[in-house]
């Protein structure tokens, strides 16, 4: 059951549409992820969805509501954390979360969630003494504060640390399997592939495509690549009628086999039967990063110059 419907939607800027028509759904208890490249219009997409700003035209509901006409009533089951947001400088971790949980009738605790995210020794911190990844971990924590049934996190782990944002995801994780939906936008392409049950990709302001991850890296044709040099030279013909090879390249030896995982299959078994040695043989899988580059188009250095990171 859908907890966000986007249907039609475009918001425009001094004449230039960021968003273009996007239609999406989120379904109840899901991670959907939303990815493209700087200036696609993620951000003013999910603007839209918070509430913060007003479609030209099209509609947006969250939970059968208005986020503008019925935005008291969003504001109560929806927790953002935006991709650039500030507190006063001298307050500090404990006065925002205490200040945070006083806005819901029915808070979350927020101590386990600051131990949780690592603010526990930071409490008595004011904000600006706090590091960026603390900043952000701390805005992280204000948007789950509210116990909201939707979460929407834009640029969830940017500046933190690798071990920081691994727990980060298991938070979130952890938050899904509570029930909450979660509307990730990122630019990170592992994040979503370990995250999202399905990801819309948004190009230029449209849906280029919308699917779970392993759907996206399969509709894009994205392959597996097998790299390996042979004891001795491997006949081209073999190569060329193995089931799924899409091309196959010699780099001074050393042989570059893209196809499919049926392909992997293949060749181990002509090497086998050719008794030829594969010496540091290595299987790279497809990844979402190889499906985001063949599904987005990348603007002109004109276009570049005119995106602003609003419409990110």
């Amino acid at each position: 059951m859908a907890i966000i419907e986007v249907n039609g939607v475009r918001k425009t800027y001094a004449g230039r549409p960021v968003v273009d028509g996007v239609s999406l759904s989120v379904e109840e208890g899901e991670i959907f992820g939303i990815l493209g490249p700087n200036g696609a219009g993620k951000t003013t997409t999910v603007e839209c969805v918070e509430g913060l700003r007003i479609p030209d035209e099209g509609t947006v509901r969250v939970a059968g509501l208005d986020p503008v006409a019925d935005h008291d009533g969003v504001t109560l089951l929806l927790g953002a954390q935006l991709q650039e947001s500030e507190l006063q400088p001298k307050m500090t971790v404990r006065e925002a979360l205490e200040l945070y949980s006083a806005f819901y009738p029915n808070p979350a605790d927020w101590r386990p969630l600051a131990e949780r995210l690592g603010l526990h020794t930071r409490l008595t911190t004011r904000f600006a003494r706090l590091s960026g990844g603390q900043k952000q971990r701390l805005s992280i924590a204000l948007a789950l504060v509210g116990s909201p049934r939707v979460v929407v996190l834009d640029e969830l782990t940017t500046g933190l640390d690798p071990r920081a944002r691994r727990d980060t995801w298991q938070l979130i994780e952890e938050v899904r399997d509570s029930g909450v939906t979660v509307v990730l936008v990122t630019h990170f392409m592992e994040e979503a592939q370990r995250l999202c049950d399905r990801v819309a990709v948004i190009d230029r302001g449209r849906v280029a495509a919308l699917d779970t991850p392993s759907g996206l890296i399969a509709r894009a044709g994205s392959s597996t690549a097998i790299t390996f040099t042979p004891s001795e030279p491997l006949p081209d013909a073999e190569l060329a009628r193995l089931p799924g090879v899409a091309s196959c390249e010699n780099r001074n030896g050393r042989l570059v086999i893209n196809g499919t995982d049926e392909t992997v299959n293949a060749v181990i078994s002509v090497l086998a039967r050719l008794r030829i040695t594969a010496h540091r043989l290595r299987v790279a899988e497809a990844t979402l990063d190889d499906a985001f580059l063949d599904l987005t188009e990348h603007p002109g250095p004109a276009e570049e110059r005119g995106l602003t990171e609003r419409a990110a």
